[in-house]
């Protein structure tokens, strides 16, 4: 089996799983396009959430909504497994699922829940890795995500960070979003959000913590991620993400995906 594996079904564009048996593997600061929902199999990780630090142990279920910025560093002379649904946010428009909101708020379950959901998602990525029929995939995705809203007590919360709504900060991230495949430089934000390179950064990385630099990185490989799942050449996007190099391209994806971007498109 691979290290680091993806499974995908055609009729079911909107999701993806991942199961990783890589010991070895730390993930940066990043943030996923889609809605994320893991399971830590084997091992335990320190996991970074937007500014606070959770112990996550075997067994226990952790989710983070789009754009939520997070990272892992799993603990050391310990065997590492995890699995991961990817499902894109356009698809829970379709559902009619009362309290879908709730989606955006619990990342970390406890209890009763924690064992619900787990066995949830274990039979959504049994049945998406063996293959079976979309409508039992789906099925399933769908009872996960309805036991993940209903809300327990004992859920630990992260709050709604508002502080995206400051002025200069959704400036400088709305430039970055238009142009993330450009060169972009500090005179450009400087100008586009009409405060001193200093003041930008510091108040960018205060909110996204991280640097705008990496920030578009982030942009750019979850665009390559699209880009090679329609199995174009990768030093073609490679080119089309921003990067001027397949090598320093692949680099900069396996830091983020965890593995190149060759396995990614084999992996399915």
């Amino acid at each position: 089996m691979a290290e680091v594996a993806f499974y995908r079904d055609e009729t079911l564009p909107f999701l993806e799983g991942k199961r990783c048996h890589k010991s070895d593997l730390a993930y940066q600061k990043h943030s996923h396009e889609e809605y994320s929902i893991g399971l830590i199999d084997e091992g335990e990780t320190k996991a970074w959430c937007e500014g606070a630090l959770w112990q996550v142990e075997a067994g226990r279920m952790i989710s983070f909504p789009p754009h939520m910025l997070h990272a892992c560093q799993p603990a050391e002379d310990m065997r590492w497994r995890y699995k991961m649904l990817f499902i894109q946010p356009e698809w829970f428009t379709y559902l009619d699922m009362p309290d879908i909101h709730k989606l955006n708020i619990p990342f970390l379950l406890e209890h009763d829940k924690n064992t619900v959901c787990r066995n949830l998602l274990n039979h959504t990525m049994r049945a998406l890795s063996q293959k079976e029929s979309s409508l039992e995939i789906e099925t399933s995705l769908i009872e996960l995500v309805q036991a993940l809203v209903d809300k327990h007590e004992a859920d630990v919360n992260h709050s709604p960070n508002h502080r995206w709504d400051k002025k200069y900060v959704n400036l400088i991230r709305a430039y970055i979003h238009e142009h993330y495949t450009d060169s972009i430089t500090l005179d450009m934000l400087e100008k586009e959000a009409g405060i001193s390179r200093y003041h930008l950064i510091r108040m960018f990385k205060r909110s996204m913590h991280l640097p705008p630099h990496a920030y578009q990185n982030l942009l750019r490989i979850n665009h390559a991620k699209k880009e090679l799942k329609h199995r174009r050449s990768i030093a073609d996007i490679a080119i089309d993400s921003g990067y001027y190099d397949q090598s320093h391209f692949s680099k900069a994806f396996a830091r983020i995906v965890g593995t190149t971007p060759h396995a990614y498109i084999i992996s399915s």
